[in-house]
C-alpha cells in the first residue's frame, strides 16, 4: 500500500524545483497521487476496508489542498502539475 523508499526519491528527483528540494508542493503532490493510485488498487480487493478508505480520503483532501494553494501562487506550475501527472482540471 505504501510506496517503497526508493520510488519516493524518484518521485522527489523528478518533481524537485531545486537540488535538495523536498517539500516543494510539486512533489508533496506526486508522492500523495502515488500513494492514492496504490490505495486505489488495494479497494479492488478489499472493498470493506473502511478504516484504509478514511486515509485515502485524507490524503485526497490534503491534495486538493496543495493544488489549490498551488493555483492561487503560481497558475502556470499548476496547470504543469497536474497535466505532467495526468490528473483531471
Amino acid at each position: 500500500m505504501s510506496i517503497t523508499a526508493e520510488r519516493k526519491q524518484e518521485l522527489i528527483k523528478d518533481y524537485a524545483q531545486a537540488e535538495s528540494d523536498t517539500g516543494s508542493p510539486e512533489v508533496q503532490v506526486a508522492i500523495l497521487t502515488e500513494r492514492i493510485s496504490n490505495l486505489t488498487g488495494h479497494f479492488k480487493t478489499h472493498a470493506k476496508d473502511n478504516h484504509s478508505r478514511r486515509g485515502l480520503l485524507k490524503m485526497v483532501n490534503q491534495r486538493r489542498r496543495l493544488l489549490d494553494y498551488l493555483k492561487r501562487k503560481d497558475q502556470n506550475r499548476y496547470t504543469a502539475l497536474i497535466k505532467r501527472l495526468g490528473l483531471r482540471k
